[in-house]
């Protein structure tokens, strides 16, 4: 029987000592995984701290956005004050006619020494010969050989803005009256 109890006791004293064992293993990892787990937390909460910081520029600035459309409201009534069509391109081209320069060059001049304030839409056409998306295309490049200008000219690229209609807006006397730009001068 002593050896009885010898044996039970061995046997308890090392599955003590493999739980031990065990034990420490299993803290010394969860202690480790722990740490990675507390600094993801850190970084998760300045992100935080940071998104709110954003959230609440962002509500400033559509508040200042907002204050500046009541503002605005009834004070802007724009007329169209200038139409001009300047053209007609040759054929397949975005290159701007000779003669175009010059009323274009003429109309810069007097908006700059107007001083007023003003914008301008600059409307690219086609005729509607050649594929639809061709002719945009055509009518954008027309539109931006315009607003190059007119910026050369001294006209500010903030004022200015173009649009493509390609072929969808044709006027009365065929495929070379098409072939257009439309300026609209706006105050």
């Amino acid at each position: 029987m002593p050896n009885a109890r010898l044996f039970t006791g061995m046997v308890a004293g090392a599955a003590l000592l493999g739980g031990c064992a065990t034990k420490d293993y299993v803290n010394e990892h969860v202690a480790h995984v722990q740490t990675q787990v507390d600094a993801q937390q850190q970084q998760l909460n300045a992100l935080d701290s940071r998104a709110g910081e954003i959230d609440q520029r962002a509500r400033d600035a559509l508040d200042r956005a907002n204050a500046a459309q009541q503002l605005a409201e009834g004070k802007f009534t724009y007329t169209t004050v200038h139409s001009e069509d300047v053209g007609p391109f040759r054929f397949d081209s975005a290159k701007l006619p000779d003669d175009a320069r010059a009323r274009l060059s003429d109309m810069a001049r007097s908006l700059i020494q107007q001083n007023k304030n003003y914008y301008i839409e600059i409307q690219g056409h086609t005729d509607k010969t050649g594929p639809e998306r061709y002719n945009y295309r055509l009518g954008d490049e027309r539109a931006d050989a315009v607003r190059r200008f007119l910026n050369e000219q001294g006209v500010a690229l903030n004022r200015m803005a173009s649009i493509s209609y390609g072929e969808d807006q044709q006027i009365d006397g065929g495929n070379r009256q098409n072939r257009r730009v439309t300026v609209l001068v706006v105050q």
